[in-house]
């Protein structure tokens, strides 16, 4: 364990975060983790760490970093300007810090999330099997909350890479303002009759309300079937279920909930919910169905993608 970042500004809301907290949902914890998936193992392979190390989830605002050891650094996700002193750093890179360098992350121009991984991964206790930070119930991270100002990050042991790695272009996303997802329907869509139509053919707004647990959407209103029930015996939650509560309006279901007893009316994809992490409020999302087999095409192009990734960079 090596002594990395001191904090000088936090950012807006800064979590550490590895590849989840699994086995707990029966007791209530959720399995945490990374909103967004895709650029967190990204930029863990981007400073020649396992997939599942430590990072720094950064949300819309990053922070800024006093360096206390040299490292390789990577910043993926959104479009965050990153700073290391003076010089403007492109994302999707790694780049070298020493001692006395800062990083300061910027406000995101496109989309909402970043990750910032560091050579050997963030060294923080492990609670219940990960590192990961559940601000709801203070566990893991830095006493379960996100970061603050004078705290002290250390990082793993690792040796540094021989040369920067770069994120092929074909995979750095775009982050547009009007976002299509993919999604299955069920596991309640017999509960909606026009409401499935309306789902699926109108666009809604990410409200105010979205966060790591979930994305509060506005627009058409989903009507139930008559008859059907306003809510069900509550059921296991998994990312991606998206709710339909008595006002009609969906619910994405993210990482930090464990059960829900409202209708789902469908599931949005694995592989896409990258795509609602980075939504900010005010921008637009549309659902497009798709079948179970189509899913688990978009599933194995993505893990495609990421062991191509692995293998360009072991070259």
């Amino acid at each position: 364990m090596m002594q990395m970042f001191k904090v000088l500004e936090p950012g807006a809301y800064t979590t550490i975060q590895d590849r989840g907290r699994l086995g707990y949902q029966q007791f209530g914890v959720p399995i945490t983790g990374p909103v967004d998936e895709f650029a967190f193992r990204l930029a863990n392979l981007l400073v020649g760490n396992s997939e599942d190390a430590a990072a720094l989830e950064l949300t819309v605002l990053g922070p800024s970093l006093k360096v206390l050891g040299e490292a390789d650094v990577a910043v993926t996700g959104a479009q965050m300007p990153v700073h290391r002193n003076d010089e403007q750093i492109p994302v999707w890179i790694s780049f070298r810090v020493k001692p006395g360098d800062t990083i300061r992350v910027r406000m995101a121009r496109k989309g909402c999330r970043s990750y910032l991984a560091v050579s050997g991964g963030i060294d923080v206790p492990v609670v219940m099997g990960s590192r990961s930070t559940y601000v709801g119930a203070k566990l893991g991270g830095i006493e379960g909350r996100p970061i603050m100002k004078g705290d002290v990050i250390n990082r793993g042991e690792s040796d540094l890479l021989h040369a920067p790695r770069r994120t092929p272009v074909d995979l750095v996303p775009d982050y547009p303002n009007r976002i299509l997802v993919r999604a299955m329907a069920g596991p309640q869509d017999y509960h909606f009759d026009e409401g499935h139509e309306t789902f699926f053919n109108e666009e809604f707004e990410v409200t105010s309300k979205a966060d790591r647990m979930g994305y509060r959407l506005e627009g058409p209103v989903i009507k139930l079937k008559e008859g059907a029930p306003f809510s069900i015996i509550s059921e296991p939650s998994v990312p991606g279920g998206v709710q339909i509560p008595p006002d009609g309006q969906p619910i994405i279901v993210l990482v930090e909930q464990t059960s829900g007893g409202y209708s789902k009316i469908a599931t949005v994809v694995s592989s896409d919910i990258r795509r609602v992490a980075q939504a900010k409020p005010g921008d637009k999302i549309r659902f497009e169905l798709v079948d179970l087999e189509t899913a688990h095409s978009l599933f194995r192009r993505q893990e495609d993608l990421l062991q191509r990734t692995k293998e360009l960079f072991a070259t």
